[in-house]
């Protein structure tokens, strides 16, 4: 049974932590420690607040650790806020959280709470069917570099990208009924 982590600091936890509980042989872990980190085959950020996670990380004790997993090839997902954190650029700001994967992101890109919105979109990488995406204050992506490769565009901007082992979507999955996302995180990278 593969260990599923999803960061407990702040953010969408309980909804991605219900959405790794419909896939068989996935055993969902709440992250809050190193022990637990360490402990875990592969890591969700959840979405939330970015600087709110990256100074918990900092608080915890886990940015460190935390980097130098996913350095170290273990798999990762960061979605909306996530994706912020692992982003080695954020427009802006003059320094990053994780900075481990070759993005550079404009965060809250799509406006307020208010300009939240949902569509649905076929992500081949995903499914062939068109999946429920949904954008709450998210961010989009900017800049890529060589070895990241972009798996959605919306209006032109770059809302899901992959490079080895990190996953990063500007959407939510885990506030939709569909575990197309979740399902290719936990068992296809």
């Amino acid at each position: 049974m593969k260990k599923v982590g999803v960061l407990a600091l702040q953010g969408s936890v309980e909804e991605h932590i219900s959405m790794l509980k419909k896939i068989e042989g996935i055993m969902p872990v709440k992250v809050k420690t190193r022990q637990e980190l360490m402990e875990v085959d592969r890591l969700i950020i959840p979405g939330g607040e970015s600087t709110t996670m990256g100074k918990l990380l900092r608080d915890y004790n886990l940015l460190n650790p935390l980097a130098d997993r996913i350095k170290d090839g273990m798999p990762v997902w960061g979605t909306c806020a996530g994706m912020i954190l692992l982003a080695k650029r954020i427009e802006g700001n003059p320094e990053g959280h994780l900075m481990v994967m070759d993005i550079q992101v404009r965060r809250n890109a799509y406006g307020r709470q208010v300009n939240s919105f949902m569509t649905h979109k076929v992500i081949p990488e995903f499914s062939h069917e068109n999946i429920p995406l949904i954008f709450i204050r998210a961010p989009y992506i900017t800049e890529t570099g060589k070895n990241v490769t972009p798996l959605l565009e919306l209006d032109g901007h770059i809302v899901a990208a992959k490079q080895e082992n990190m996953l990063a979507t500007s959407f939510h999955p885990e506030l939709t009924n569909n575990i197309a996302v979740h399902d290719y995180f936990c068992n296809k990278m």
